[in-house]
């Protein structure tokens, strides 16, 4: 096997050129913007950041393009399939080119800005991306996190971050990509820094450190040409399958795609059915793991080498009809229309089994008893416990013993030990807990409105005006200030459902403020106890916080209760 150095722009070059490509094998770009934040905090400071490796192949073999496309002609004939380091090289073409990566037909910027007066030696903030959490967005949580902080004040301690509305006119932050276009001149003297000025020569050394970031070294590792695909592959999956890179679904899948090749591609149209969900349904493997499931009655990936290709094709209809019925049943039958809602994707896989056991024919009674399933393992994180193929494969074990809903249920409530929803269950839960989106679940199917527009609640909103967001009812700032703790500013008893542009205009007034004049006034008391807030002026004030929160965990535990009883 060959080694060799190559700068980060020769990488860079590569892709332009369009001499480094993609093997099926591999998924696409997911890195979030934190993530490529903390590769270019670990170049500045020359910190080693893994290797490449690549395979130069004259194979007829199908490929997927990079997530920033070629724009020049290639200056070679030999062709390099990127094994190891996509995520690193795409990130820091799309920061060197200043373009936007192309993820699924979207243009995505990659906004990252670099602080000219950040403080010297060591990184004071250590940030840890896991990247296969796809049911919240990284960068919404360090948003959250910093509304209850002053934004200017830590982000001075950082180097890099991503770009803010908090710091767009901040003129020392200045946008990494400019610094590989413009000279120091260009960006210095906008902000008025001369050369006469004392900071001209340190803001000139970081801007030139910045730059030096292309002359980075990568220890690349080309395999031989006369490897095959197959082999190629299972050294695609010891590589990654030793570290937290790639997911197992993602292993699995790359030894799928050395047999049937196309198969990444019936992927993605299957996923593109479902418009929104689509990169759900891909980043979260499922269907990989019903493909798996349907061939071998059972989750896990560590026999899917052993698995034939026809017994992978004959499981591949009736996989994607299950996860068909599966996601209609939650859209129609659920109300709900985003997948990154549900505590975890697994819940998904027993409503397809049981719709492929049945034909799709599921009477009155089996819908009832399938939907109560579906939200007591949702609210309780049925496959947020312990091992979750585990507890998978238990309840496959029992739908395709049994096909029987009852049977499900009951191995459900060994697990969970508690149906029924009582106050003490919201205690210092916030908007991680499932009961969260139960909440929400429960408020939208009994008809609760925003406050303003008198819209019903519905994640199909269009335009950010009545996108609905979630409200603390009891403004953080104000809570903050009277010194309450942050588990119970941010509890789900303090949540509202509204729409964004609600959410603008009661900013940080007090619930006596604003719930009376301009909630109650124009929409009537239906609008409070809709989304069970109380009548009770007393239990508006500040002093009567945690009052506030009782009554309501109360009325939230009541409302999921004859929620579920209804079923």
């Amino acid at each position: 096997m060959q080694k060799t150095d190559i700068s980060v722009r020769e990488l860079v070059d590569k892709v332009k050129r369009g001499e480094l490509a993609l093997p099926e094998m591999q998924r696409g770009y997911v890195w979030p913007a934190t993530r490529v934040r903390d590769l270019l905090d670990s170049l500045y400071r020359g910190y080693p950041s893994g290797v490449i490796l690549v395979w130069e192949t004259d194979e007829d073999i199908k490929l997927r393009e990079l997530a920033v496309r070629a724009t020049k002609l290639p200056t070679t004939s030999q062709k390099l399939l990127l094994l190891d380091g996509q995520q690193r090289i795409t990130s820091l073409s799309s920061i060197l080119e200043g373009e936007p990566v192309h993820v699924r037909n979207r243009m995505r910027p990659i906004d990252i800005l670099f602080n000219l007066e950040h403080p010297e030696g060591a990184p004071t903030d250590v940030t840890e991306v896991d990247e296969d959490d796809i049911t919240r967005d990284i960068e919404e949580v360090e948003e959250e996190e910093d509304a209850e902080r002053d934004i200017q004040e830590e982000m001075r301690k950082r180097t890099f971050v991503v770009a803010s509305r908090a710091l767009q006119n901040n003129p020392l932050w200045v946008p990494v990509s400019d610094i590989f276009k413009k000279t120091d001149k260009e960006i210095l003297k906008p902000i008025g820094i001369t050369l006469d000025d004392e900071r001209w020569d340190r803001y000139s050394e970081r801007l030139q450190k910045i730059r030096k970031i292309s002359d980075y070294l990568y220890g690349m590792q080309v395999l031989e040409k006369n490897m095959s695909y197959e082999e190629v592959t299972e050294i695609f999956v010891r590589v990654n399958s030793k570290g937290i890179k790639l997911r197992s679904s993602d292993l699995a899948l790359a030894q799928i795609t050395s047999r049937w090749k196309g198969f990444m591609t019936l992927i993605e149209d299957f996923a593109s059915e479902f418009k929104d969900d689509s990169d759900y349904i891909i980043e979260s493997g499922l269907p990989v793991r019903m493909l798996v499931i349907y061939a071998t009655h059972q989750s896990r990936f560590k026999t899917v080498g052993k698995i034939s290709k026809e017994k992978l094709e004959e499981s591949w209809k009736a996989s994607m009809d299950g996860l068909r019925f599966a996601i209609n049943f939650l859209r129609s039958n659920a109300g709900i229309n985003n997948l990154n809602l549900l505590s975890s994707p697994f819940l998904l896989i027993p409503i397809a089994v049981y719709s492929r056991l049945t034909g799709d024919k599921l009477n009155p009674k089996e819908e009832k008893a399938l939907l109560k399933w579906f939200y007591l393992a949702h609210m309780r994180g049925h496959y947020s416990m312990g091992s979750s193929e585990s507890i998978l494969d238990a309840d496959l074990s029992t739908l395709f013993k049994s096909k029987s809903l009852d049977e499900l249920m009951n191995q459900l409530r060994l697990h969970v030990k508690k149906s029924v929803v009582d106050s003490s269950d919201l205690v210092n839960r916030s908007i991680r807990s499932p009961f969260f989106s139960m909440l929400y679940f429960v408020l939208k199917q009994n008809g609760a409105k925003d406050w303003w527009s008198g819209l019903k609640l519905s994640e199909k909103h269009m335009g950010k005006a009545h996108t609905i967001q979630y409200h603390h009812i009891f403004p953080k700032s104000l809570l903050h200030e009277a010194g309450y703790e942050k588990k119970e500013i941010n509890e789900v008893a303090n949540m509202a459902f509204i729409g964004g542009k609600t959410n603008r205009q009661i900013l940080n007034k007090e619930p006596s403020v604003y719930l009376e004049k301009e909630v109650m006034a124009k929409r009537g008391k239906d609008a409070l106890t809709s989304q069970l807030i109380p009548i009770d002026k007393k239990l508006w004030g500040m002093k009567n916080y945690r009052d506030f929160l009782a009554y309501r965990r109360n009325k939230i535990a009541e409302a999921i209760n004859e929620f579920m009883d209804k079923l």
